[in-house]
């Protein structure tokens, strides 16, 4: 069974080319802003699932990012109703992947038990750490696990045909990124295992990272899982994406078809 992948672009974030990287770069004050995504897996038979919740208006609004449309809005655009979403992914519990969970009120979560560990466990201690966390998005995973809501995993899992996760640590230490059957192969949701396609190329790490180690062996996993091909390896916040793939008709390019072979490849 091949699934539709869709890339749902909900908020942007200016910035500048040193900000995405641990070391510095030539080109340091070249703008280089930051797109943010939830995706949607979408079954022959109707089944859906979603990958991420994204952040809210609070939330984003107090970190200076620019919502440019409630998710909810995004996923009805798509032809998706948040309400019957019944399995939602979340691949790390950072505020701007883990807000929004009760936009889906019968669904459960795909959690990393490990990214549970982290973001209650010592290491939030440091604010460094627990800076990209948003207490009440994981206290609202806290209650979504008392009430049943939540599928642990530890380490790779398959949740349904075709679809896998894979525990790959790096930027937050119960990251998982997401392996997808497709027409044109086996597409992997990297999510901040790489934030941009550059992260992977010029091999240097996004600045806010938990293990340099992991995440540089993240992006050899991501290109194992896809069978090789760069172009099946989708980066978490790169606006090249809106470049390079097409977009789902009368969407105005906010709703992006991965599982359609690029048009474009940069």
């Amino acid at each position: 069974m091949n699934w539709e992948v869709l890339a749902l672009r909900y908020a942007r974030y200016d910035r500048t080319a040193q900000e995405n990287f641990l070391l510095p770069v030539a080109d340091a004050h070249e703008a280089m802003p930051m797109d943010y995504f939830v995706w949607a897996l979408r079954a022959p038979d109707g089944r859906v699932i979603v990958v991420d919740s994204g952040f809210d208006a609070e939330s984003g609004g107090r970190r200076g990012r620019h919502l440019l449309r409630p998710v909810e809005d995004c996923l009805r655009a798509a032809g998706i109703a948040p309400e019957a979403v019944s399995e939602v992914v979340i691949t790390h519990l950072h505020y701007d992947h883990a807000g929004n969970l009760g936009i889906f009120p019968n669904a459960v979560f795909h959690l990393q038990e490990r990214e549970m560990a982290f973001a209650t466990g010592r290491h939030m201690c440091a604010h460094c750490i627990r800076h990209p966390f948003e207490v009440e998005h994981v206290v609202g995973m806290v209650r979504a696990l008392y009430a049943d809501r939540v599928r642990f995993h530890d380490g790779e899992a398959g949740i349904a045909p075709g679809v896998s996760l894979h525990r790959v640590g790096g930027h937050s230490d119960g990251l998982q990124m997401v392996r997808v059957r497709t027409a044109r192969g086996p597409l992997v949701l990297a999510s901040d295992a790489s934030h941009y396609f550059a992260n992977m190329r010029r091999e240097i790490p996004f600045p806010i990272v938990f293990d340099v180690g992991e995440m540089a062996a993240g992006w050899r996993l991501a290109k194992k899982l896809a069978g090789g091909d760069e172009t099946l390896v989708i980066p978490g916040h790169d606006p090249l994406l809106r470049r390079m793939f097409p977009a789902a008709p009368g969407s105005a390019g906010e709703i992006l078809l991965l599982h359609e072979p690029p048009v474009e490849w940069l």
